[in-house]
């Protein structure tokens, strides 16, 4: 009966430990296990109009950050992050590789960072229980504070608290992208995958485009916790024309930002994409800035609006 007893409250014990566990806690848990855990997940992508699914596998190898994420359908289109550097391998060119500490198009950078972060502009809410990949989820919502960014759900699995679902919803609480994962396989020692990976020799880090003097463009106002990630130069396919680049993001949230002259270099329709992605265009002076990212339009066009040139 003793027995029976101490092994009822073995089991028990760590449940009702969760049961106490606030919302913060639970995201914080599973930042950490994304950085520390020996983990693949098969997992799909579902957007407004595609289906993508996806092989992300992690680890650590001699103490550093190891990923890998494949793309199963269409052309070769995978990623490799070895500590902070990303090497993207795709068919129709060269690898290359770029500075950068997450694979950026799978897991939000945020779930596996300082999740403090994102409550300068969502609410951290406790949600039910779901299962999922024949696992419990615990649901966090994370609810914006402002009309400025679109609403989150992610589910932690209660054994390893890995991600096992992450939803994006728009302000009329429609599903505008979801990560749904159907198997994880949590694991002591890296995958061989990512042991080569660590050994192999990759291409190096792409140096950042040289700015024209006096190109320092400021926001006069960004929602709360966004934050410039990025600033260079590109050229647009097609036109080939060269455009100021803006990245910014709140961690869950990416907005990108282009700035060219008026009529020098017209933005082309291939940036008005899908998948609930919204677009604003603004003349400010003798500049055309066109913000694009899955944020509410009024965001955007806030944002565009408010640039100037210091």
């Amino acid at each position: 009966m003793r027995l029976i007893l101490l092994a009822f409250l073995a089991f028990a014990l760590p449940a009702f430990a969760q049961e106490q566990l606030s919302a913060k806690a639970w995201l914080e848990n599973m930042s950490q296990a994304l950085r520390e855990k020996q983990f693949k997940i098969s997992l799909i992508q579902l957007q407004v109009d595609s289906i993508r699914p996806l092989i992300y596998i992690h680890g650590k190898v001699e103490g550093k950050e190891v990923a890998f994420l494949e793309h199963l359908n269409g052309p070769v289109k995978n990623a490799v992050r070895v500590g902070n550097t990303v090497t993207f391998i795709e068919h129709d060119q060269p690898a290359y590789s770029m500075t950068a500490n997450r694979i950026q198009g799978v897991i939000p950078a945020a779930f596996a960072d300082d999740v403090s972060e994102l409550e300068k502009g969502y609410n951290l809410v406790l949600g039910g229980r779901a299962r999922i990949a024949g696992r419990t989820g615990q649901m966090i919502r994370l609810v914006p504070n402002d009309e400025y960014r679109y609403a989150f759900q992610v589910w932690v699995d209660t054994d390893t608290y890995l991600p096992l679902r992450y939803d994006m919803l728009s302000q009329d609480k429609q599903l505008l992208e979801q990560l749904l994962v159907i198997e994880l396989v949590e694991s002591k020692t890296p995958a061989p995958i990512l042991e080569e990976a660590y050994k192999q020799e990759w291409p190096p880090v792409m140096s950042p485009s040289e700015r024209e003097d006096g190109q320092n463009w400021q926001f006069n106002w960004l929602p709360a916790g966004f934050k410039v990630i990025v600033r260079d130069h590109h050229r647009l396919i097609g036109t080939h024309e060269p455009v100021e680049y803006i990245a910014l993001t709140d961690g869950l949230s990416n907005i990108s930002i282009y700035v060219a002259r008026s009529g020098d270099a017209p933005i082309p329709e291939e940036l008005m994409t899908r998948d609930g992605i919204s677009m604003a265009s603004e003349r400010v002076g003798n500049l055309e800035v066109v913000a694009v990212g899955k944020v509410p339009t009024q965001t955007l066009v806030r944002i565009a609006s408010g640039l100037r040139l210091d």
